[in-house]
């Protein structure tokens, strides 16, 4: 038999999954849009330019929500052959060392140990962003405190739809043990994964922060754990609650990443 509990997080889930999907097929319509506006402008560039001389020289639907850190759509996977994308930065981190990432935020340090052996590609991405001041003064754009406990951060436009212009893989996805029977493993509160749009391979610079025990698909790289005194202050934020009421959105507390560093040691 069924709890209403356990049906519950099974249609927050649900929704979650069908809102990555929109979000994604949203962020293709876009891009589709731009290559036709782009390629138009062209033919009316390259006539002019005929005439003269005889010659020719990505958003999501950011009010639909879902209970899902993945849907961001900060890198709709799989990204079309027109999109210009940016190179994943070079490998520079030693995967043997420790890591750590710290957000400076207006409601207090969160200090994040990340698993370099585990996940180096996430975390040599995460130094490269952060080496050039990516994160700094970015919003953690979205919080959800219901069947899914997270804050979304990363996201340098603060809706939801930003990325570094390109993607970078899966890693680590059987760090949280087996999956049940509902497909779902537990990420523990504190733990930091990456936000992707439901399809494999598609995160970018996007990630959660769990602050309560959360069940989801074991899609989503868990590269980092926040120290006691960080989840504390994601929980006082999670208290606070969403903006305009509801369970997902804006926080209440606006956190912005005043300065994020990553450093090795």
């Amino acid at each position: 038999m069924v709890s209403s509990e356990q049906r519950r997080r099974q249609l927050a889930r649900e929704k979650f999954e069908r809102q990555q999907k929109r979000r994604a097929q949203a962020r293709k319509r876009k891009q589709h849009t731009t290559v036709i506006a782009a390629a138009l402008a062209v033919v009316v560039a390259a006539g002019a330019t005929a005439f003269a001389t005889g010659a020719f020289s990505g958003d999501d639907d950011k009010k639909t929500k879902a209970k899902d850190p993945a849907a961001a759509s900060e890198s709709a996977a799989p990204t079309p052959p027109e999109e210009k994308k940016s190179p994943e930065p070079a490998m520079k981190i030693d995967k043997s060392a420790k890591y750590s990432m710290t957000l400076d935020t207006g409601p207090g340090r969160i200090a994040i140990a990340m698993d370099a052996a585990k996940t180096p590609r996430t975390v040599n991405s995460f130094q490269a962003l952060a080496d050039k001041g990516y994160f700094d003064n970015t919003k953690c754009h979205r919080l959800t405190t219901d069947g899914i406990f997270v804050l979304q951060c990363g996201d340098p436009k603060g809706d939801g739809t930003g990325g570094p212009g390109y993607n970078i893989p899966d890693e680590n996805l059987d760090a949280l043990g087996k999956p049940a029977a509902d497909s779902t493993v537990t990420f523990p509160a504190g733990t930091v994964a990456m936000a992707n749009t439901s399809q494999p391979n598609s995160g970018g610079s996007q990630f959660f922060l769990v602050y309560k025990d959360t069940k989801l698909p074991p899609k989503y790289t868990p590269f980092g754990k926040m120290d006691a005194a960080g989840l504390k202050t994601v929980q006082r934020i999670a208290e606070a609650g969403v903006a305009g009421g509801g369970a997902d959105g804006p926080p209440k507390t606006e956190v912005t990443v005043k300065k994020a560093t990553v450093a090795k040691g």
